[in-house]
Order: C-alpha cells, then sequence, then structure tokens
C-alpha cells in the first residue's frame, strides 16, 4: 500500500478537527497523505492553531483562497486545486470531509480530473436548500466513489437518492476525535482558564451561520433570548458575527469571547449546563458529552440528536429561545458508533482492500 497516494482537502475548522483520526488511520494503513488546505478559514484562531493543537500533519500547499461569495469562493479554490493537481505527483484518490464550498469545490476538480473521490461524512440531509451546506452535500455525495456515512440514516438518505454503490456506514470520525482530546482539554485548558462561572451554571452559544448572521433583527433577536435567561452565557464570536453585528449591544449577562481554539470548545461545551448554536458539529458534540442543545435553526442534519429533547430545532426568537431553554429532556439514545473498531480504521481498512 506504500505506493497508494491519498490527496486530503481540507479548508474550515471542522474539517481539521475530523482529519485528526483518519490521517493517523491511513498512516497506519500505509497509504501516504498530501494534506491541502484551501485557506477557506484563513484566521488563525480558525485555521492554524488547530494545526498546532491537534497535532496535525502540516498542509503541503496553502491555497489561500480567504473569503467571499460562495460563487467566487468556490471557483478560487477549484481554479487553484486544479493547477495544483495538475502539478504535483499523481494521487490515486482526493478526500473530502463535510459539506463546505472546499468540499464541493474539491470534488468537482477531482472529478473532472477522472480523480476517484472520498467523501467523509457523506449522506447527510437537512432537507432544506436555502443552505448552501446543502447544495454542498448533495453534488459531493453524487461525485464520490467512496462515501463514508456516520450513521444508518445517512445510508438511508443516499439510497433513497439511488446511492448504494460505495456507501458504507463506518461511524462519525468526529465523536472519534472528540474521545481522542477531551482529557486532553480538561488536563491542559481548565474552566477557569476562561471564565470564572461554575461548571454547570452557565450557557454557551455559538452563531456563524448565514441565515442568523446576515439577516439583523434576526441575530438581534437572538442576543434579545439569549439576554433573557436567568445564567451567564459565555459566546465565543465567529468573525462573520462580529462583523455584522452593526449596532447590536450584547446583553449584560452575555459575555462575548474571542474564537476559540477545539481544546478551549471543548473545555466549555462539557461544563455548560445547556448549548445554544447553529452549528452542525456543536450539536452532536453536546450530546455527546451529556448537555441539552437548542439548535437556532428549524432544521438539523443531525435527527439523532433530538432524541428525548436533547436537542431541539426552533425558528430563533427571543420566545422560542426562552421556551427551548426551560425544556425537559429524557435519556439518551446514543449514535454516531463505528460498527466495528473505530470510524477510522474502517475507513482505512475499506479503501486498503479497494486499492490493494
Amino acid at each position: 500500500m506504500e505506493s497508494t497516494h491519498v490527496c486530503t482537502v481540507v479548508g474550515a475548522r471542522p474539517q481539521f478537527i475530523k482529519s485528526a483520526p483518519v490521517s493517523r488511520a491511513l498512516e497506519s494503513a500505509g497509504i501516504r497523505e498530501t494534506v491541502v488546505h484551501t485557506g477557506q478559514h484563513f484566521d488563525r484562531e480558525l485555521s492554524q492553531i488547530f494545526f498546532d493543537e491537534l497535532g496535525l500533519r502540516e498542509p503541503r500547499v496553502d491555497l489561500s483562497v480567504g473569503s467571499g461569495t460562495h460563487a467566487w469562493q468556490t471557483a478560487s479554490i477549484m481554479m487553484r486545486l486544479e493547477d495544483y493537481l495538475q502539478g504535483a505527483p499523481p494521487c490515486d484518490l482526493v478526500l473530502v470531509y463535510g459539506d463546505t464550498n472546499s468540499t464541493v469545490a474539491a470534488a468537482l476538480v477531482a472529478a473532472k480530473l477522472h480523480i476517484p473521490v472520498v467523501h467523509v461524512e457523506a449522506g447527510l440531509r437537512s432537507f432544506n436548500r436555502d443552505m448552501p451546506e446543502e447544495i454542498n452535500r448533495i453534488v459531493t455525495d453524487h461525485l464520490s466513489r467512496w462515501l463514508f456515512c456516520p450513521t444508518e440514516t445517512a445510508v438511508q438518505n443516499l439510497a433513497q437518492e439511488g446511492i448504494t454503490r460505495g456507501a458504507y456506514l463506518c461511524g462519525d470520525v468526529m465523536l472519534e476525535a472528540m474521545r481522542m482530546f477531551t482529557e486532553k482539554a480538561r488536563a491542559d485548558l481548565p474552566l477557569e482558564l476562561f471564565t470564572s462561572c461554575r461548571p454547570g451554571e452557565y450557557a454557551l452559544a455559538t452563531v456563524h451561520r448565514p441565515a442568523n448572521t446576515d439577516n439583523h433583527a434576526r441575530l438581534a433577536g437572538i442576543f434579545e433570548g439569549l439576554g433573557a435567561l436567568d445564567c451567564p452565557v459565555l459566546m465565543p464570536l465567529h468573525p462573520r458575527t462580529r462583523d455584522r453585528m452593526g449596532g447590536i449591544s450584547p446583553p449584560a449577562n452575555v459575555m462575548v469571547l474571542p474564537p476559540m481554539s477545539y481544546l478551549a470548545m471543548l473545555t466549555l461545551t462539557q461544563h455548560a449546563k445547556r448549548i445554544f448554536t447553529d452549528s452542525g458539529g456543536l450539536q452532536k458534540e453536546a450530546f455527546w458529552l451529556g448537555v441539552p442543545c437548542v439548535t437556532l435553526r428549524p432544521e438539523t442534519e443531525w435527527p439523532e440528536t433530538l432524541s428525548n429533547g436533547w436537542n431541539r430545532c426552533i425558528n430563533p426568537t427571543p420566545a422560542a429561545i426562552a421556551s427551548a431553554a426551560a425544556e425537559p429532556y429524557g435519556p439518551q439514545l446514543p449514535f454516531g458508533e463505528a460498527p466495528a473498531g473505530t470510524a477510522s480504521s474502517e475507513i482505512a481498512r475499506i479503501l486498503s482492500e479497494a486499492l490493494a
């Protein structure tokens, strides 16, 4: 397997986290990996610190795309990645994660260069095509040769779209990554580094999706709803949200923090009393860490988290935030476990056997 060469394309913070266990598993299987960073997330707080903190392999190249409209960013990644792949040593596979513009751009380039695509975290659907992530997921799945699904629901979603060849239930690599780093977070970054709040006495909130940040009245309503909670609210502020606040002043109980590293967010998440977020990954981490979550959008691509009220999707008005914060929750139903071994070892095994 030493001759097998995988080009992994990442560009956003969740992809860095997911790549940690998979890169290690590929190396253990004797698969050579080259990492390309698109530069979609270019702030140090959202990019380089994750490579440093998680011990990730440094990217071979940084395409330095930066921010822009969806069309501009996707097209820029495609042009620069095509130039790189055509000039670099040949690769056997292009591996992508999740549902970002980096994901769909890399899948399109690879498909047009006749390089098979591997999609990790395939088959997710929110069934809301107003979300750019939903378009990215659908296109990437239909271009991929190997589709590694975190849940049985994801496998079924693909089957309903006629995709069965190459679809595998492997478990959730983000669950694996969280388990890898939770103890390190507890030891290296205790809660008192970030706040004087006691464990279980604060809420944690994150807001970054365009549907919430680009609508000024909606964003103001989210801050109003968080301000009415009867506890402190810690809010690491995403650059998108910061740039769009435009006259919105955080309420007295909302403590705005700078963007956090992965280990810092794990520390804040595991000690929170409740999570308020429009992030996909944080919904899952809250569930796995036993913290109830309120999702600040009407749908989720992770329906398993909704079991017994552990996660609730809302239209984020002040009244809905207050109501969801008071709702009880019941026993957890686990999800995301690998059928055998770990998710990353399943991915490496399947690729090794297929390419042998």
